[in-house]
């Protein structure tokens, strides 16, 4: 990177103009536009992808990890999506597994029926501010850059894109060394009924034993029932937000994927093959704004609750060794609350933040980043964004007994 810097002012055209603007079409993001979208607001979805469902599709990481509560909009999609999975109580964890072509469909005719204008192949460039407040912003879609303005934004961009570029302070990675948890390129082999003629290229790993593989461990599913496996076994070290890093990982772990398909072949699942390869690296941790308030390792270890709570979960903390080593740090949790806070951040007024980007701390966020507790965040960041709209009211200012009463309308439950 040069230290060189060059000026670029131009005119944008207005595309279109709705109340809410959601930023990123993910677990966090789908949810946000469902919510605001049922509040009566005007929702549109700018997605820099073909496809909605974030990681869950984009990258493959088709199995829903099991929070400890199934309420609100993620009960709902798998009472459509899944009902066989769905359980009897809100707050039971399951931990089903699912097609990412299936959920990609699924996800376009939600959206549709719900009202949502999403715009597919629009990624952000650029945010518009007048004052301290956004007014809209600007991105690169087919026919160039377009301008979307506002009156709220909700960045479900996974990386902070949006709050970064409007001005909010971000922290990324572990204390220290700033180094995040690594990269994963999970991928689909397929029972064929008979012996799978293998194929290693020759710039590939031979892994011989466990210890030999990426994470040091064998680490799949084969719950769809049909003959298929789904693989999480690869790890490459990096920020998925940076330029040189993910340029590095979409190679490297493709590479590991053929050498652990090959692995994999050659111990017990011979009549297997590599059927499915999503077109891009899953990435964990990028970046957290800095909010009203950081959810930190202590709060999950402790339990604790807070009066602005949106979101709950018991999933683990779950940290991938930042350093591209074997090893994970998984620890039970008994469940915690994720406030309100956390998804307001300083120094920009009608900007909220949903998903595994809000402010939390590296071990903190290890726990909720899962798609079930984004998809929560989101639902909260919707509804709060529809009574700023509809009060006039800074996101910061947002009544916590008005939101939890337009949560419970959408299905939200919390434990006590």
């Amino acid at each position: 990177m040069t230290n060189r810097e060059i000026s670029l002012q131009r005119n944008v055209p207005v595309y279109e103009t709705a109340e809410v603007v959601v930023i990123g079409g993910g677990p966090a993001g789908t949810a946000a536009a469902i919510s605001a979208a049922r509040c009566g607001r005007k929702t549109i979805l700018l997605e820099h992808s073909g496809q909605l469902g974030g990681m869950g599709t984009l990258g493959n990481v088709s199995v829903f990890m099991g929070i400890g509560n199934v309420t609100g909009i993620y009960r709902e999609f798998i009472s459509e999506f899944l009902p066989a999975a769905l359980p009897s109580s809100h707050h039971e964890s399951i931990w089903p597994q699912y097609s990412p072509f299936e959920l990609r469909h699924y996800l376009n005719q939600k959206l549709e029926k719900e009202g949502v204008e999403v715009y597919y192949h629009t990624s952000f460039v650029a945010a518009i501010k007048d004052g301290d407040k956004m007014t809209g912003v600007v991105a690169n879609t087919r026919e160039g850059l377009q301008a979307f303005e506002g009156s709220v934004f909700i960045d479900c961009t996974g990386d902070a894109r949006v709050a970064a570029e409007a001005g909010v302070p971000l922290r990324s990675g572990r204390d220290g060394d700033g180094l995040t948890q690594p990269m994963t390129l999970m991928f689909m082999m397929q029972d064929t009924g008979k012996p799978a003629r293998q194929c290693l290229p020759d710039d590939c790993y031979r892994y011989e034993k466990v210890e030999d593989l990426p994470q040091g461990r064998h680490l799949y599913w084969g719950g769809m029932g049909d003959g298929t496996l789904l693989v999480n076994m690869t790890r490459v070290r990096g920020n998925g937000a940076k330029i040189k890093d993910i340029n590095y990982a979409e190679k490297e772990a493709l590479r590991q994927v053929f050498s652990v398909a090959d692995y994999i072949q050659r111990n017990g699942h011979e009549n297997y093959i590599l059927s499915h390869v999503p077109g891009q690296v899953g990435v964990r941790e990028t970046n957290q704004i800095v909010g009203l308030y950081t959810l930190t390792e202590d709060d999950l270890t402790s339990g604790r609750r807070f009066d602005d709570v949106v979101a709950q979960t018991n999933y683990e903390i779950d940290i991938h060794n930042p350093t591209g080593g074997r090893n994970t740090d998984e620890r039970k949790l008994s469940g915690y609350d994720i406030p309100y806070r956390c998804m307001v951040p300083v120094n920009v007024e009608g900007l909220i933040v949903a998903g595994r980007c809000i402010s939390a701390t590296h071990v903190a966020m290890s726990s909720m980043r899962v798609q079930a507790t984004c998809y929560a965040l989101g639902q909260a960041a919707g509804n709060a964004a529809s009574i700023a709209v509809e009060t006039g009211a800074s996101l910061s200012a947002v009544p916590f007994g008005a939101l939890h009463e337009r949560l419970a309308e959408q299905g939200v439950r919390f434990q006590k």
